[in-house]
């Protein structure tokens, strides 16, 4: 309870700092140099439970292990793939005691979501009812191969199906990264220069869409002359007036976007931008404030000072990683604040396979966006989506119906997509999104008991 001489949340500017990566027994030795070396982030990547050991040294106790190891072979939808910067961002305050660092490992926010255990999954609904593995219906909207056209003036280019780092609430977890024993991931068939040429050809070819996200996957993996190559083609498009970069990695590794070679390159698109009118921006991706480091800030001040026109923040809403005001709010200033970061969207976790825990409720959210209003400047003040099936990105109080009980939210759309251009009822219809159940009040859940399985 708050008193009246108190505010809900009291700003406090912190410095960022870069967690001490030699805490780890596995990288006692390693140099700043070597830290600041995106091939080195690259190559020493955690990809299994046997890294992760050598990592560790005798700092955590194997009952974690056994949890991580459980998860990865009954849950995961996404393989093990953290690079070290990501991991750094880890239990940063752990030791050398075994039994507090385990601790401080469970407790983590990041951990919770890049590299979950077992023990974190909801018991008796780990997946709702209606979870599907292409939860968005992306690949329905293929009007070439990795080319998602869901809006009437917007697209989504998926360039390639892997990432620098693996987030296990990927909501493309049915194309991005390895096969998992849960899931046997789909594949693009195409060679990277036909699915491009394919892309570009639809692009020209319809002149309505003027906003392009390049994504993935991440575009961090993509060969810095192939994306150069295929966004300067981009441009040459007269319609296309916004292009978009998704990328983790820079949070996850900001290293890649400070290489003399992509930030030259980098230079060189936005010039090309900025001749031609057209808006360049990076989209990236941070839950929380932990992952807002020096190299993170440096990345993106970088992005900017060679043309790049904004450096923007999605994040992803979870249970157990960003879901007070404060949590949000530590992190929108820090990214605001200190890192020239835009803080845009923060989306409620989509309904894949195995992702109850993560997920909050409508109402939830709708308390989290009052939440967070009227401390940050308006411009920085992230709005809160619910991204509905069929329909698309909607702010989290603009639904239409809502049946807080059975936790089934009811929300319209004002444009067809590409799959409903025939469709008469497409704009009249009302498409229902689902709270995750262990949100509900007992009559709904004993409902879903009862309906649901």
């Amino acid at each position: 309870m708050v008193s009246p001489a108190e505010q809900p949340y009291n700003y406090v500017r912190n410095e960022l700092v870069e967690p001490d990566w030699r805490r780890f027994p596995g990288w006692k030795d390693v140099t700043e140099v070597q830290w600041r070396d995106a091939q080195w982030q690259r190559v020493n990547c955690v990809r299994n439970i046997k890294q992760l050991r050598k990592l560790m040294g005798d700092t955590l106790e194997d009952r974690f292990y056994e949890d991580l190891e459980a998860d990865q072979r009954d849950m995961a939808t996404m393989s093990m793939l953290l690079p070290p910067q990501m991991l750094n961002t880890m239990a940063t305050d752990s030791g050398t005691d075994a039994a507090a660092t385990t601790e401080a490992f469970y407790a983590d926010p990041i951990r919770r979501y890049m590299m979950p255990v077992k023990s974190d999954r909801d018991a008796e609904w780990p997946s709702h009812p209606h979870s599907e593995r292409d939860s968005l219906h992306e690949a329905e909207m293929w009007v070439a191969e990795g080319l998602t056209h869901r809006y009437p003036t917007k697209v989504l280019a998926e360039l390639l199906s892997t990432c620098p780092q693996y987030c296990g609430h990927c909501t493309r977890m049915d194309l991005v990264g390895n096969s998992t024993p849960l899931i046997d991931k789909h594949k693009l068939t195409l060679k990277p220069v036909d699915r491009q040429d394919a892309m570009i050809d639809y692009l020209k070819r319809t002149p309505g869409v003027r906003d392009v996200v390049v994504s993935g996957g991440d575009v961090a993996n993509v060969p810095w002359h192939q994306l150069e190559s295929f966004l300067m083609r981009l441009m040459d498009i007269e319609t296309v007036r916004d292009i978009r970069l998704a990328t983790k990695a820079l949070a996850g590794l900001p290293q890649h976007w400070l290489q003399p070679k992509v930030v030259e390159g980098l230079e060189r698109v936005a010039r090309t931008a900025h001749r031609r009118g057209v808006n360049l921006a990076i989209h990236t991706h941070v839950n929380h404030v932990q992952s807002v480091t020096p190299l993170v800030a440096e990345a993106a001040r970088t992005a900017l000072d060679v043309g790049v026109r904004d450096v923007r923040n999605q994040g992803v809403l979870m249970k157990g990683v960003n879901d007070t005001p404060e949590q949000l709010l530590d992190l929108c200033f820090a990214l605001q604040g200190e890192a020239n970061i835009l803080p845009y969207y923060f989306y409620m976790c989509d309904m894949i396979p195995n992702s109850e825990h993560w997920r909050v409720s409508v109402h939830e959210a709708q308390e989290l966006q009052h939440g967070i209003m009227g401390y940050l400047p308006g411009y920085a003040t992230p709005r809160i989506i619910c991204d509905v099936p069929y329909v698309g990105k909607r702010w989290v109080h603009q639904l239409a119906e809502y049946d807080r009980e059975k936790g089934i939210s009811y929300w319209t759309k004002n444009y067809r997509t590409g799959i409903e251009l025939e469709d008469p009822e497409a704009l009249l219809r009302r498409y229902p999104y689902y709270d995750p159940i262990a949100t509900l009040p007992e009559a709904g859940r004993e409902w879903w008991a009862a309906n649901g399985k």
